[in-house]
């Protein structure tokens, strides 16, 4: 089972990295850019036959202790099962 998690700035956290690459792309003339917000995700492989609520659950408890910031981050986790690399 393969799972991501997605860990971005909430909507009213301002966004300098994203700022930066909004700038960037419109000097590239991609004037066609309106916003950008950057984020990071975390590919993370689970054991086998591990039931995907429970997985659910520990990669929220991961993310609330150590990939995401709760009081300026939202995440968003997907799990794909089945999946292997």
């Amino acid at each position: 089972m393969i799972a991501r998690v997605t860990v971005r700035l909430k909507q009213d956290v301002m966004d300098p990295q994203g700022k930066a690459v909004l700038a960037a792309l419109h000097s590239l003339g991609h004037q066609s850019v309106t916003n950008v917000r950057v984020g990071r995700h975390f590919d993370i492989d689970l054991l086998p036959g591990t039931n995907a609520e429970q997985a659910r659950q520990a990669l929220a408890a991961m993310a609330d202790q150590l990939l995401a910031n709760p009081v300026i981050e939202d995440f968003e986790i997907t799990v794909e099962e089945g999946a292997s690399r």
